[in-house]
């Protein structure tokens, strides 16, 4: 078949000024039009477009103007092709019935139509890259680890000598090779079974779709080692080969012909990599005559002879323990460049080098992170008995001991699987006496294994070779407690006080921005995670500022513990009262920071005082009950004061007093949930060098005058639960603020302020527009009388990300349902990332030039009487919108699909989070999603509101990514529970999502 223009003949060339042109009448020719040009259909969609391109291409097939049926096309085509030839005719005549369909939405999408042509084509090889017809696939070996082979050729039955070349096109061939070779291939992944990778797996066959889809040759993967990278790759490499040997028992061709699987060995030597690969390729050969093999590589070149065949055959190459860039310059020289039809998959522990291999493009840079707590304990149950196989479950005693354990492990599936070794076959007394054992020595335990021997160099080589400051954040984690909820803008705002964070002018990143960097970082390497609760994807560095909070990884953290406590230095020396760290500090030198956990007995003031070196101190952090004897006067150098989880009702106006007295060089205080405290000291603007403050939760209404002079100060975090929204949602209630704010021009971050405050609504606004380095502002009390001043003053502010709403409360004589159309006045405002409307809104704005600043949009969560139709569909068609929350006040239902005149349009393409709540228990409401939403959906949340409110949810089965479904703050779950698992046993997911149930975080 010879390629065909299509059709242009409605085409014309545009004028200099101009962009589009509209037809004002339909035109086109009989036969070639889809049917909703002619039966008036308001709107034309793509789908149209489709119509017409297979019409074209059924006529290609036919040589004739028809509509025949399928078996038509293929019996006009029988004596003109091969079977390969003719399996595609299929193909592309099943694809024109389906497109030519006399309903839009019942039309394949065009993503749709190139995947199916894509697999089709995948069973062919052409020149160039793509596969090609006729050729004999000898398909000789696969090395799915270090030292085992899997002989894909030799037969049970005895069939052929040893080194034979199968012809796959030979029935008699396949007959012999399928069995057993499939056989080999799944006995080993039963042996070495992954566990909770499924979502990853399924990852990586999306990017080789992409790969082939794109022409991308190269993928890299990467993480910390001990994460499971090979593993994983293992896995994979063996369901292509099993992907494969299926086509060619079908008599078609597989993706890929030959396979090889290289651990890079050190010192590096191109001819010895080179070699590697070629017994990978010939390991048959090599079992034939195994002296012969070796003389053969010993006189010819094996880097010609990798060439040979890497230009002769389509290959699947996985290259693992890539440790430089300048290696794989030299692979890439020599066995890369210049053979595009073979597809390489580079492992490394190093990000920097996976990036280096992906090349210019890099779009497939893939990054293996730690698992997830519930899969981590789950390896470990099997691990346990697998190795024990008397033991088919653990034991139903307290396991707390071996919870804690897993824990520390980190979701590094290397050390779960040693330990599981350790305890697998003791008792049921004996493995929980075992845990405690390990838990108290764990570090010391784990040094001694010498599989773990490599972990343990890695991180003594990162933790030496990584940049000092990032070095100083990693040490700095172990402040936190093992599984402790830390709130990301807590973790970056006290980098930034202790100095960790700094303007990377050669990077033109702010402060907060180099700040929000290494966090980046840091979760890239899974030294920081995500909680249990966000299982979604961070496929995108900007993904981490959508995580609101994060806690320590186990291991990482036991490490740095088990380091500081056998490290000399003293210098960012961290103490723990309570803890296993604590030390006399009087004669040790250095920046010190003090952690008093929850444990620590307070009744003996002289213990404190005696131990601790206060002229050294530089952070003090508060678990638990707060004493006024936590501060002295010799902490002339403490920089960081954190109370957020000190015990509320503890700390007293008094102390605030001493704090600002003592504590002169204090740049973050953090005063978060405090709710004695009633107001701040007046005395507050001598901390000259304060840049972070935190009183959100407290009982303060108003901020003090003298907050004016804290020109550095950088960022203000304030507001009053409402309880009478606590029930309901997330309000606040804003503080005022004194008039002449706009002085602190280094303010970046503001909320929430209370705008409808007596007096303060004009001057506030002022203020507002001088707070021009403005990025993240709250505020409350918007009404219909001073919304359009305050979005015609945050206008100005073109740094503004983040912006939160919160309407007054109505009463008889007000009405506030319009005052949000005011924000069509926030033209210049195009960074906004995030966006929260709270209230009794009644309609969402209206956006002037179609929502363009809305462009970047990645988070909303919105409070509305009833979404309309109209919101719906303007939502589902944000570009960037990743997280929504949506809280529906009145009783209906929401329909989540863009379905205009019969047809339906993909919406809510990059939608990773969702959260849905109704206004109370007697709410009912329900959530039905269409076929083209919410493709990329993971995590679904219910919130009930404290109460049993009637949900009902259809369509579930189309959320075609969703792994977990949350529901929150219910009084009666299992109602629910029970639905909702009832409909997800129809979710075309073989690793179906989850149920879980939590109480309000």
């Amino acid at each position: 078949m010879m390629p065909k223009i299509i059709d242009f003949g409605n085409a014309r060339c545009l004028g200099d000024k101009e962009t589009h042109s509209t037809a004002t009448e339909t035109i086109g020719s009989i036969g070639y039009m889809a049917p909703e040009f002619l039966n008036n259909y308001k709107e034309i969609s793509y789908k149209s477009d489709i119509y017409c391109l297979v019409v074209i291409i059924k006529e290609i097939l036919t040589r004739q103007r028809s509509y025949g049926v399928v078996e038509n096309v293929v019996e006009y085509w029988s004596k003109r092709s091969n079977t390969s030839q003719r399996e595609q005719i299929l193909v592309c005549a099943e694809i024109g019935r389906d497109c030519t369909d006399f309903i839009p939405s019942r039309r394949p999408s065009m993503r749709q139509i190139i995947d199916r042509l894509l697999v089709t084509e995948s069973t062919q090889i052409i020149p160039g890259g793509r596969p090609s017809m006729g050729n004999v696939v000898p398909l000789k070996a696969f090395h799915p680890a270090p030292g085992e082979m899997i002989d894909l050729c030799k037969t049970s039955q005895g069939g052929g000598d040893k080194g034979e070349v199968i012809d796959h096109n030979c029935a008699h061939c396949i007959n012999q090779t399928k069995n057993p070779v499939t056989k080999a291939v799944e006995e080993w992944m039963a042996k070495h079974p992954l566990v909770g990778r499924r979502s990853e797996m399924n990852d990586l066959h999306q990017y080789m779709t992409n790969a082939f889809f794109k022409s991308i040759q190269i993928m890299s993967v990467w993480g910390i080692s001990g994460v499971g990278k090979s593993a994983l790759l293992q896995n994979f490499f063996c369901e292509i080969i099993l992907y494969d040997r299926r086509l060619i028992e079908r008599n078609r061709h597989g993706l890929f012909n030959k396979y090889g699987w290289v651990d890079v060995a050190y010192p590096f030597n191109l001819r010895d990599f080179s070699r590697s690969l070629l017994l990978s390729f010939h390991s048959q050969s090599l079992l034939a005559n195994k002296d012969h093999g070796i003389d053969m590589m010993e006189s010819e070149n094996p880097i010609v002879k990798c060439r040979g065949i890497l230009k002769k055959h389509r290959c699947l190459i996985i290259i693992d323990d890539l440790r430089s860039t300048e290696e794989w310059d030299l692979i890439h020289a020599e066995l890369v460049s210049g053979f595009s039809k073979n597809y390489i998959i580079v492992i490394t522990n190093e990000g920097s080098i996976a990036k280096h291999c992906a090349g210019n493009k890099g779009d497939l840079v893939f990054n293996v992170k730690c698992l997830h707590a519930d899969a981590a304990f789950d390896l470990f149950k099997k691990e346990v008995c697998r190795k024990y196989p008397l033991r088919r479950t653990l034991p139903h005693g307290d396991v707390a001991e071996v919870e804690e354990l897993v824990s520390k492990c980190g979701g590094l599936p290397k050390v779960i699987v040693e330990i599981a070794g350790l305890l697998a076959n003791k008792s049921v007394g004996m493995m929980e006496a075992g845990a405690r054992s390990m838990n108290d020595n764990f570090m010391d335990d784990l040094e001694t294994i010498d599989s773990l021997k490599c972990l343990f160099c890695w991180m003594r080589t990162y933790m030496s070779t990584c940049p000092d400051s990032l070095k100083s954040c990693i040490l700095y984690l172990s402040i936190f407690p093992r599984g402790h909820i830390i709130r990301r803008r807590r973790l970056v705002r006290r980098w930034i006080a202790e100095g960790y964070s700094r303007d990377n002018k050669q990077h033109e990143e702010s402060v907060e921005e180099n700040g929000e960097t290494q966090l980046s970082d840091l979760v890239d390497l899974s030294i920081i995670q995500q909680p249990p609760h966000m299982i979604a994807s961070t496929e995108q560095r900007d993904d981490t500022r959508m995580m609101s909070s994060c806690q320590v990884n186990g291991f990482i953290r036991e490490y740095i513990v088990s380091r500081r406590m056998a490290d000399d230095d003293d210098d960012d020396l961290v103490l723990e009262l309570g803890g296993r760290s604590t030390r006399n500090t009087q004669g040790c030198r250095g920046r010190h920071h003090l952690v008093i956990l929850q444990s620590w007995d307070r009744s003996d003031i002289t213990v404190f005082e005696s131990i601790i070196n206060f002229s050294r101190l530089q952070s003090l952090t508060v678990f638990g009950e707060w004493r006024s004897f936590f501060i002295s006067e010799n902490m002339k150098l403490l920089r960081v004061l954190d109370l957020e989880d000190a015990s509320a009702g503890g700390v007293k106006h008094e102390d605030l007093e001493r704090m600002v007295r003592c504590l002169v060089h204090l740049k973050f205080l953090s005063l978060r949930g405090q709710r004695e405290i009633l107001h701040l000291p007046s005395k507050l603007g001598e901390l000259t060098k304060l840049q972070t403050l935190d009183i959100r939760g407290t009982s303060i209404v108003c901020l003090p005058e003298s907050i004016k002079k804290l020109a550095k100060l950088q960022y203000i975090r304030a507001g009053i639960p409402n309880m009478l929204c606590k029930k309901h949602g997330h309000n606040l209630v804003g503080v005022e603020v004194p008039r002449g704010i706009g002085r602190l021009k280094a303010l970046h971050t503001l909320g929430v302020v209370n705008v409808a405050a007596p007096g303060s609504s004009k001057s506030f606004v002022q203020d507002l527009k001088k707070l021009t380095q403005l990025r993240k502002l709250g505020v409350s009390g918007i009404n219909r009388k001073n919304s359009a001043k305050f979005f015609r003053a945050i206008n100005g502010l073109v740094h503004l990300e983040s912006l939160s709403v919160q309407l007054e409360k109505q009463n008889s004589d007000q009405n506030n349902n319009d005052c949000l159309d005011d924000m069509i006045f926030l033209q210049s405002c195009s960074n906004l990332r995030s966006l929260k409307l709270y209230g009794h809104v009644s309609k969402l704005p209206r956006w002037g030039n179609g929502g363009q600043q809305l462009g970047k949009l990645a988070k909303l969560e919105v409070e509305v009487t009833t979404l309309m139709k109209g919101d719906i569909n303007f939502l589902g068609r944000l570009p960037h919108l990743r997280i929504l929350r949506v809280k529906q006040l009145q009783d209906g239902e929401l329909h989540f699909r863009d379905y205009e005149n019969a047809m339906e349009y993909e919406s809510y393409k990059n939608i990773k989070i969702f959260e849905i709540a109704c206004s109370c228990s007697s709410s009912s409401l329900h959530v039905r999603f269409g076929r083209e939403t919410m493709k990329q959906l993971e995590l679904l949340t219910i919130d009930c509101c404290h109460g049993s409110p009637s949900y009902q949810f259809s369509g579930l089965e189309h959320l075609s990514q969703l792994k977990q479904v949350l529901l929150l703050n219910t009084s009666s779950p299992d109602t629910l529970k029970e639905q909702l698992e009832s409909q997800l046993t129809i979710h075309p997911n073989s690793l179906k999502p989850v149920v879980k149930v939590e109480e309000q975080r």
